[in-house]
């Protein structure tokens, strides 16, 4: 049975780096939300005072919401009308300004990197470590709190590794990427530097990937995280495609399963987002593909409205125990998508916070 929530009237929230290529995916997802909506916007000094249409170089598919189109933009000061808060903000400023927020009784719901490894806030996959954001009880901002996502490359491989790793246990795991360019935010990387080009380097990526999961799928030992424990080696590449990121991925496991067993635990795979009908949740978090061609960015990324995670090419590897290929959404999964699936698992477990 599916656990359905009662939201009565929306929850007001604001977007913080509201003009930037999150913050405007963030508008994007959030304009016809059923539990949320927009009343504050925030962005640079340069853009306050103005109306969203006049501050935003809107670079969207969709047009910009028309509710949203005259709203003003403020500055980044923890004075706006709502509770809860996403930043899109750059991580050049995003850590101070969050901060500040939380000070003021915001819950800030971040994209930014800034605040992922303190040591009292949850890094968030709802499917994969939802009893995490029980660490927002011990941080010291008062009635305010800051909750993390990962980066956009790690979203989707945890989710994937989810499952093996409950059932057959992770001991090394070998990564290679190939990340779309709206992962660079806009205007992202040089035409001249991408069109007809792969890049082998996307700096600080790596370091990202090789750390954010095992903190994801660690324990939460009463205050304190027990990370996970097992290697990863990642390589991190720049692409020529719009959205989606791809990631060849080879695993030895602790107890090494069949391949059936593998496609099983992936196809079983449901979790608490399903289970509480949360309006971005997928009803399928991972999708597994049998074809030799699968997963493809062009074909596959928007799979459950961007937010399921692809796999396919299972085979065994000659080196660790098996190789898969692992494709998500970075923009909507990996970014804004997924930091209101974890708003949505903080209102339902915390009733009353926004």
């Amino acid at each position: 049975m599916t656990h359905k929530n009662q939201i009565t009237s929306k929850i007001p929230v604001g977007i913080l780096g509201s003009t930037g290529s999150v913050g405007q995916k963030f508008i994007e997802l959030l304009a016809e939300h059923p539990w949320f909506e927009i009343t504050a916007l925030a962005a640079s000094e340069r853009s306050a005072g103005k109306s969203y249409r006049d501050a935003a170089h809107w670079f969207m598919s969709s047009p910009i919401p028309e509710k949203i189109a005259d709203l003003p933009v403020s500055d980044c000061t923890p004075n706006l009308p709502c509770r809860i808060v996403f930043s899109g903000l750059d991580a050049s400023v995003a850590g101070k300004i969050e901060t500040e927020f939380a000070k003021a009784g915001y819950i800030v719901v971040s994209n930014s990197k800034n605040h992922r490894f303190d040591s009292d806030v949850p890094l968030l996959i709802p499917e994969v470590n939802p009893d995490h954001l029980a660490l927002i009880r011990t941080q010291q901002y008062g009635k305010g709190a800051i909750i993390t996502n990962p980066n956009c490359a790690t979203t989707g491989l945890v989710l994937a590794l989810k499952p093996l790793n409950d059932l057959f246990g992770l001991e090394a795991l070998n990564v290679v990427t190939m990340q779309a360019i709206s992962g660079a935010g806009y205007p992202g990387v040089a035409s001249l530097d991408i069109i007809d080009n792969m890049i082998p380097v996307i700096r600080n990526e790596e370091e990202k990937v090789e750390s954010e999961p095992l903190k994801i799928l660690g324990r939460l030992n009463e205050n304190h995280f027990e990370p996970a424990n097992f290697k990863i080696s990642a390589a991190c590449n720049r692409i020529a495609v719009t959205d989606g990121h791809t990631e060849c991925v080879s695993v030895k496991f602790r107890k090494k399963p069949s391949a059936q067993e593998i496609i099983g635990a992936w196809d079983r795979f449901s979790a608490e987002p399903q289970y509480l009908n949360l309006p971005s949740a997928p009803k399928q978090p991972i999708h597994y593909f049998s074809e030799d061609d699968a997963p493809q960015p062009k074909l596959h990324r928007m799979l459950g409205n961007g937010m399921t995670v692809s796999v396919g090419r299972l085979r065994e590897c000659p080196i660790l125990d098996y190789k898969f290929v692992v494709l998500s959404h970075n923009t909507i999964r990996g970014a804004a998508g997924g930091a209101i699936l974890n708003a949505e698992l903080l209102v339902s477990k915390f009733p009353g916070i926004g």
